[in-house]
């Protein structure tokens, strides 16, 4: 059997963080390849070691000495080395660093030293095999990720490696510069690795137990998620449902590898499975509550746009146009509502409506601003009648306004829009007519 681990910064931020990710590898002789994130917090107020890259390289960018703060970032990866009592230096890696970044190599180089970094420390201290990411992982030169290359190279590169350490985040162009996945990507790190070498579980190990059924920092104690299916995993980490990235999910579900979130802090916990398919009859109707803010609502009115022939394209190519993508399109006879982030589109706003104008000419053309959208998923709510009447009747006693409502065709998720200002409150409710008093 085979394990591919990935653990977050938090559980790699200190030398103490570091015993307990050893002792968690070394409990399973399975746990054969390893994917570190870069050093996180510490405690409150403690600075990741990303975000001292960036700070670092930023003053590079400006010919300003940078010195310092690269001293600064080499002694916290000191504190951990000699906190494990390694015989491990650095001072070569850092070198090379500064004349980097003296060169100006680029944010995603900056970024990626992190992973890498932490990757050397951790393969010494486990006494595993370092294989660089910028040498398996290949991106275009567009700076895409380019699956079919990627896993041609990792698989033949690992094939004979019996255990190994991959830095997580990164990887590299053809010819050698540096590119970064979006921030969290070292969970898509872990899911190619455990793609290519055919894993048969995926560990993703963090500071929480799993997944919740709400953002504990709306809903305190959250009821934990042990069991959620890919699809369910999607649509909550779409819509800000933050434990795992949302690309992480694509190259294992492919490969049918389950993932299991766990929490390094207390291992022993199950935490939650993700996986394809499950006969596993979930606790609740819903198996997650997730949303997100500032949104815009762009609604569109014309008597009889049902009779004209492709309206909607029209609309969307508008925002085509400009480059702004929409997140949900709920329509009537005679009306339709493009919803979009709301960041994107005020610096466009007004090319957008008027391109809006000159292609479909509507009767009314109006802005809803500060919308949150929440997204209520669940494989359970396929068999359960009266989902949707639930939902309403939670916000209504609530008192708060629905502005909007989307069903996927899949039925495993609502979408309801509400007022920026009634966002917790909405999902409080929600949380409260499925969990706590399942009415």
């Amino acid at each position: 059997m085979k394990k591919v681990v990935k653990f977050g910064g938090s559980s790699l931020a200190s030398a103490e963080q570091f015993t307990k990710v050893k002792d968690i590898i070394c409990s399973d002789s399975d746990r054969r390849y390893v994917v570190p994130s870069a050093p996180g917090k510490r405690f409150s107020g403690d600075t990741k070691v990303t975000d001292m890259l960036y700070t670092c390289y930023a003053a590079a960018e400006q010919d300003e000495d940078f010195s310092d703060k690269l001293a600064k970032i080499q002694a916290r990866y000191n504190e951990i080395i000699n906190g494990l009592g390694l015989t491990l230096s650095l001072d070569t890696q850092f070198e090379e660093i500064a004349s980097k970044f003296a060169a100006k190599a680029g944010k995603e180089y900056a970024a990626s030293r992190g992973e890498y970094l932490n990757g050397i420390i951790m393969a010494n201290y486990l006494g595993y095999e370092f294989v660089d990411a910028a040498e398996v992982i290949r991106f275009n030169h567009d700076g895409s990720f380019n699956v079919a290359v990627t896993n041609k190279i990792m698989t033949k590169r690992l094939e004979k490696v019996e255990r190994a350490v991959i830095p997580g985040f990164f990887g590299a162009e053809e010819d050698g510069t540096i590119r970064t996945f979006s921030r969290g990507g070292s969970d898509i790190t872990g899911s190619i690795v455990a793609r290519a070498v055919n894993a048969n579980l995926y560990e993703n190990w963090t500071d929480v137990s799993g997944c919740m059924v709400a953002d504990p920092r709306i809903i305190r104690n959250p009821e934990p998620i042990t069991t959620i299916t890919y699809k369910e995993l999607r649509e909550l980490s779409y819509m800000g449902a933050s434990v795992l990235h949302e690309d992480a999910i694509f190259p294992v579900r492919q490969a049918g590898i389950p993932i299991n979130i766990k929490n390094t802090n207390s291992p022993e916990d199950k935490g939650t499975m993700i996986v394809e398919k499950t006969c596993h009859v979930p606790k609740y109707t819903i198996t997650g509550i997730a949303g997100k803010k500032d949104f815009v609502a762009i609604n569109i009115e014309k008597d009889m746009m049902n009779a004209e022939i492709g309206f909607g394209r029209k609309v969307l190519e508008a925002f085509e146009k400009y480059g702004i993508s929409f997140e949900h399109m709920p329509s009537g006879v005679d009306t339709m509502t493009v919803i979009v982030h709301q960041s994107e589109f005020e610096e466009k706003e007004q090319k957008v409506l008027t391109e809006i104008k000159h292609l479909v000419h509507p009767d009314v053309l109006d802005l809803e601003p500060d919308i949150a959208l929440i997204a209520i998923v669940g494989r359970g709510m396929r068999e359960a009648r009266g989902t949707a009447g639930r939902i309403f009747s939670a916000l209504a006693h609530a008192k708060v306004n629905v502005k909007m409502i989307d069903q996927g065709s899949s039925e495993i998720n609502i979408i309801v829009g509400v007022k920026n200002s009634e966002f917790e409150t909405a999902i409080k409710a929600i949380y409260d007519i499925f969990v706590v008093s399942q009415l």
